[in-house]
């Protein structure tokens, strides 16, 4: 049977539907490189702690080579049973589905069985396909569980999806959600206008993953072809470290939208946030460090271990580590060092 919001628990869509921090899941690896479950828990504390409306589990941020090492099932299962062992409010729980349409669909019904929502769908693996093949894929993983578009930026395996791709996937009625991610507005008007001509923008709430210009997408009014739509959260890799400020910037975000009055000090937050984000996720370098800059910020904090990756080849670049201690010190106000040091023994416990 097919997964729709229909079958939903009470309050996953209107949470969906507000807007919600939803931490992209780092991967929480001993000096083996293998799973270390205890932090890996901790990590899922901390993020329900700090007020997330939900988990993004085996996504790019927890890196796309659980699958090649057996992990995919156990890190998801993990991440569900640690979420509702640890709170009983909703949440939304969202997988991420990856490769061609046999493992998509297959990964799919994994995530369905384990109880997650919906699934994150990355269109990494289809470079050269044609838009039918596409938004045939689509259809299939959407026929097992609602789906959440996903625009991955190039520059770390994502494909160019234009306007009419995003119009044609929009019109699938069981599109729930678009995370956008491109890291490019031109691409992102093009995924906004194909929501708005597709008739669907009551139905797909809108995400940014714009880790680039994060306050910008959440208080802009996108006035396209005669209708007025807004991105109501956040979808984040930024959002898997300095959670806590994260989701207290959401809320300020949120209100100045609801107020249409947006303060001088909000959006110059726009740009101390992407310098934050260049630093973390190592833009001088063309995102070679992006996990390890995450891991890195967990580290500091005490949440994990160290900063391994699966792939023994990914780390920090040289000066990286210098950034990420230039913008914490600049902006106190965007990290939350303060709140994980007076939880993390609780959240390791």
């Amino acid at each position: 049977m097919t997964l729709t919001r229909a079958n939903w628990q009470d309050g996953v869509a209107g949470i969906l539907a507000r807007g919600a921090v939803i931490p992209a899941h780092p991967l929480a690896l001993d000096a083996s490189r293998s799973l270390d479950a205890r932090r890996q828990r901790a990590l899922t504390r901390y993020y329900l702690d700090s007020g997330a409306g939900g988990l993004a589990v085996g996504v790019h941020t927890t890196q796309f080579a659980i699958r090649e090492v057996g992990l995919y099932e156990p890190v998801l299962r993990l991440a569900v049973e640690s979420a509702r062992s640890w709170t009983t409010r909703p949440l939304v729980l969202i997988a991420g589905v990856a490769g061609r349409t046999e493992q998509a669909v297959r990964e799919a019904e994994i995530a369905r069985g384990l109880g997650y929502h919906a699934a994150l769908m990355s269109m990494a693996a289809f470079k050269g396909a044609g838009e039918d093949e596409l938004i045939g894929h689509a259809r299939a993983v959407a026929s097992v569980m609602p789906v959440v578009g996903f625009y991955l930026q190039p520059a770390v395996g994502g494909i160019v999806l234009p306007y009419s791709f995003w119009r044609r996937f929009a019109a699938i009625d069981n599109v729930v959600a678009i995370k956008i991610a491109p890291f490019h507005r031109y691409r992102t008007l093009d995924v906004i206008r194909g929501v708005i001509d597709a008739g669907a923008a009551d139905r797909i709430a809108l995400y940014t993953g714009n880790d680039d210009h994060i306050v910008a997408d959440l208080v802009s009014p996108f006035r396209l072809g005669g209708r007025s739509v807004r991105i109501v959260g956040g979808l984040l890799g930024h959002w898997s470290v300095w959670v806590k400020s994260a989701v207290e910037l959401l809320k300020r975000c949120q209100q100045a939208a609801a107020s249409d009055s947006v303060p001088a000090d909000l959006l110059a937050l726009d740009a101390q946030v992407t310098d934050c984000n260049a630093a973390v996720f190592d833009v001088a370098n063309n995102f070679h460090g992006v996990i390890a800059g995450c891991h890195e910020v967990l580290r500091r904090q005490g949440l994990l271990e160290g900063i391994w990756c699966l792939d023994p080849n990914e780390g920090l670049s040289p000066g990286q580590a210098e950034e990420i201690t230039r913008v914490a010190r600049a902006y106190p106000h965007l990290i939350d060092d303060d709140f994980v040091a007076a939880n993390r023994a609780r959240w390791l416990g």
